[in-house]
């Protein structure tokens, strides 16, 4: 089962993370870190939704592709009153500009078919590829 538990994000994304949900609690905002952690076998069950699953296609990464698997990710959603807050674009762009401001990259900036308006990742210069053979974030 995924985690949604800060510890299990290496130090520097914890860090981030962290400074992310004070960041957005000192601009009015609560958010729920809802998955951190995620193993290949997990992320390779939410690929199949949309495809051979029934339901609407949430992620274009397969198991080892997706930063999550490197312990390097987090989706969240912001709460007003203890209520999640799943379908509020602006409340989402303002913890995005808060995201980016920690030096977290927000994926509700991407730019092609598939915005993830709830997922914060950082790479710390490495690419996939390089987190695959063990190297570690910075």
């Amino acid at each position: 089962m995924s985690s949604r538990k800060l510890i299990d994000l290496v130090q520097p994304v914890r860090d981030k993370a962290e400074a992310f949900v004070r960041e957005c609690a000192d601009a009015g905002i609560d958010v729920l870190i809802y998955c951190t952690y995620r193993s290949s076998e997990e992320q390779n069950e939410l690929y199949k939704i949309g495809r051979t699953l029934p339901g609407k296609i949430i992620t274009n990464a397969r198991g080892g592709q997706s930063w999550h698997n490197f312990h390097a990710a987090f989706d969240f959603v912001p709460m007003i009153n203890g209520k999640l807050q799943w379908a509020d674009k602006k409340l989402y762009a303002k913890c995005g500009a808060i995201a980016e401001s920690v030096g977290l990259e927000w994926a509700g900036r991407w730019t092609g078919s598939l915005k993830e308006t709830a997922h914060c990742q950082y790479r710390g210069g490495l690419t996939l590829a390089q987190a695959a053979t063990g190297k570690t974030i910075i």
